[in-house]
């Protein structure tokens, strides 16, 4: 009785190893092993890009923060575009200084002077500011279309090599004639390790992708409302100095 369970134990500790992920992977067919492969480096690609995108949001909101409580402290804006104009490391600093920018040159030139330079100078300002906007939100959503690829298409791929890996475990069932399941489950166990890779390459890029994509629009439109205030600032001082 104890070689019989000395044998079982032996037997399960045999049938875990050959069913364990590196066996799995090592055992698979060539096609199979590229798509495994191929959804690994998927994955991992995609951790890299939440991980960076997550530190990139957060220091972009307290910036923005920062940024919002120095120009409503009433201070001069000449003296907060001196002090950051050279090189604004946010978007909304870009954005201000991009439109403190096309100001002063306006003013050097003396643009600023009659009702006809006044509206087309603030013109010039809003698509100044508009065209910042999109740059900048186009540079924050940078690799959000990865994201969103891997999400969409990382089942399908996974899926393929399922379908692939099961081919090959029925070819290889009637070659041997044998339906135990000793010789079915390895084939299709590594066909449906597949389908997992799949899913844990999709499922967090998906998530990831919905919540960056609702970050990003929230953040857009933050940057339209300081736009539109500090739009609202220059058109009253363009009206000041023209009358």
């Amino acid at each position: 009785m104890e070689s019989q369970a000395v044998n079982a134990l032996q037997l399960g500790a045999t049938a875990a190893n050959e069913l364990s992920m590196w066996a799995l992977f090592m055992r698979a067919d060539i096609v199979v092993k590229v798509v495994m492969l191929l959804l690994l480096m998927a994955s991992f690609w995609c951790w890299a890009i939440i991980f960076e995108k997550i530190i990139r949001i957060n220091r972009v909101r307290k910036q923005a923060e920062k940024f919002e409580h120095e120009f409503w402290s009433g201070g001069s804006l000449e003296a907060l575009y001196d002090r950051i104009g050279a090189a604004p490391d946010h978007p909304m600093a870009v954005l201000f200084a991009a439109a403190m920018r096309e100001w002063r040159r306006s003013a050097e030139r003396g643009l600023v002077r009659g009702d006809g330079m006044v509206a087309s100078l603030q013109t010039r300002i809003q698509q100044v500011m508009r065209i910042t906007i999109d740059r900048e939100l186009e540079r924050l959503e940078r690799y959000l279309g990865f994201l969103a690829t891997v999400g969409s298409t990382g089942p399908f791929v996974g899926l393929f090599g399922t379908v692939w890996g099961i081919m090959n475990s029925f070819q290889s069932i009637a070659a041997s004639k044998n339906t135990s399941l000793a010789v079915v489950a390895p084939g299709i166990a590594e066909a449906l390790f597949a389908t997992a890779l799949g899913l844990v390459a999709a499922i967090p890029a998906v998530v990831a992708y919905n919540k960056f994509s609702n970050d990003m629009q929230h953040y857009g439109t933050r940057l339209e409302g300081f736009a539109g205030e500090f739009g609202a600032i220059l058109s009253r001082q363009l009206d000041e100095e023209a009358t």
